[in-house]
């Protein structure tokens, strides 16, 4: 999802109205992206990004070099940062696989400033964000009791639910917007191939296919993206919802 996080990420940031010299806190910062957002909108901003994974931190550490940005390990539903520490907390496409995202976002609320601004953005995974959408389509047809594993049963992926935890927060002046890019893919291996990495729910299910099985997919995968005929380029888009609020 990196090359799509990074599209995200920018319009994500204007969204959030990070201005010049905010300091800025992204919460399941990754690989980084909307740190370079920030710093690349927003170029004096002092940026803290914080991710539970080590391996992401430690890649975000060796690939920016400012001395105005930094990475730590951290959990979002215990956030080991100041109260009232940031202008503005971000979270891209990360709040819903936090275990207790209420927390997480009591959280986020505590470590942002009085007028400061929280947003977070998460896939449509139940319509807008079309390459798992035709994915899990895909796969439930091939096999139905796997229905459960969808990611539309995803916590926070539909209308009104970021703006509803936000609400239950108690910010002030919440909005919700729905924010969408284009995906371009060179041919179908662009498509499959990261499937097969093993990350993510959609990676991790290919992962517990049998090789028949997984063909199968890839077969019907193929099938409904370019048809039966040459392989060539497509494009889909994928949507986010997006909602911010401010900390009263």
């Amino acid at each position: 999802m990196g090359r799509w996080s990074r599209a995200v990420a920018a319009i994500l940031v204007r969204f959030a109205d990070v201005r010049d010299g905010d300091t800025v806190l992204d919460v399941g910062t990754g690989i980084g992206s909307v740190v370079d957002a920030v710093t690349s909108i927003a170029p004096t901003s002092r940026i803290v990004g914080l991710d539970p994974a080590a391996a992401y931190v430690a890649h975000a550490q060796r690939t920016h070099h400012s001395a105005q940005t930094r990475f730590i390990v951290g959990d979002a539903q215990c956030i080991p940062l100041d109260d009232h520490a940031f202008d503005r907390t971000l979270s891209l496409l990360a709040l819903n696989f936090v275990p207790d995202s209420q927390r997480a976002a009591a959280e986020m609320t505590r470590v942002t400033r009085r007028g400061g601004i929280l947003a977070s953005a998460v896939w449509d995974y139940g319509e807008g964000m079309q390459m798992l959408r035709i994915f899990w389509d895909a796969a439930v047809a091939l096999r139905p009791a796997d229905e459960r594993l969808d990611e539309r049963h995803m916590r926070l992926c539909r209308r009104g639910e970021l703006t509803a935890l936000w609400r239950s927060l108690g910010l002030r002046d919440v909005t919700e917007e729905t924010l969408t890019i284009e995906t371009p893919f060179a041919g179908f291996d662009d498509y499959w191939v990261p499937f097969l990495q093993k990350q993510g729910p959609a990676g991790q299910y290919v992962a517990t296919l049998s090789l028949d099985d997984r063909e199968h997919l890839r077969h019907e995968l193929r099938r409904r993206l370019v048809g039966d005929g040459p392989d060539h380029a497509f494009t889909l888009n994928a949507r986010v919802w997006a909602a911010r609020g401010v900390i009263p």
